[in-house]
């Protein structure tokens, strides 16, 4: 008589264990979109504040010269399109004078708060302003 052992599947304890596998790789790819839709979120903000800070930078661009407060912190700020607020502060402090215009160095400031974890954020752009 043969023994009865049929070596043409798999086993269940064989299927378990790849179940097993199958769920721990799944459960960490799970964790990377987590961490994935976070980074994209922040680097959403910080395009966000790099686009107010250069909207900034191009108004006081085409504005005459002497309309800029010297040595004087401006500050205001804006909505962004997720319902974050974003708070822009300018200063422009005056340079060497060239022989036919003078040259203003401006520092724009926009700072902002992470609503997921409730961190401060800010981001600096420094530019010179000629007549």
């Amino acid at each position: 008589m043969k023994p009865l052992r049929n070596t043409n599947g798999f086993t269940l304890i064989e299927i378990l264990v790849a179940l097993v596998i199958l769920s721990i790789a799944l459960l960490a790819l799970a964790g990377l979109m987590v961490t994935t839709t976070r980074n994209n979120a922040s680097g959403g903000h910080l395009t966000e504040a790099a686009t107010f800070a250069q909207d900034t930078l191009e108004r006081l661009r085409v504005s005459p010269l002497n309309t800029i407060p010297l040595n004087i912190m401006t500050q205001d700020s804006c909505t962004g399109s997720t319902g974050i607020i974003y708070t822009r502060s300018w200063t422009a402090v005056p340079n060497i004078p060239f022989p036919s215009s003078t040259l203003d160095t401006v520092t724009i400031t926009v700072s902002w708060v992470d609503p997921i974890k409730l961190q401060p954020h800010s981001i600096s752009i420094v530019s010179g302003i000629s007549q």
